[in-house]
């Protein structure tokens, strides 16, 4: 009996690492993501991070001098997003432009 257990403890082990370990025929990785569409989501986080910050300070979770280092922090932060996000957008207009002109 002792040596069915064992056989049977076996058999469980290398089913579950063949299981967990063996990958499927096709991957779905999901859509390509550009550079445009991860500033997007970053622009977005920054504003929810600055929503959330003003909110913590108006709860009095901040001091005024960590608040506003903060704040400024994050303000560069989405400016300088901002101006990648117009920067790649102006040389896609003008890359239409140029093709339609063809």
């Amino acid at each position: 009996m002792n040596t069915v257990a064992i056989m049977a403890c076996m058999l469980i082990t290398v089913g579950t690492l063949v299981y967990v370990f063996t990958l499927p025929g096709r991957l779905y990785l999901g859509p390509q993501k550009t550079r445009l569409s991860y500033l997007r989501e970053r622009k977005e986080a920054v504003y929810e991070n600055l929503r959330d910050l003003n909110f913590e300070y108006k709860a009095g979770k901040f001091p005024d001098a960590d608040y506003q280092a903060m704040k400024a922090s994050l303000e560069e932060e989405a400016a300088a997003v901002l101006a990648e996000i117009a920067h790649l957008e102006e040389a896609a207009s003008n890359a239409a432009i140029k093709g339609a002109r063809v």
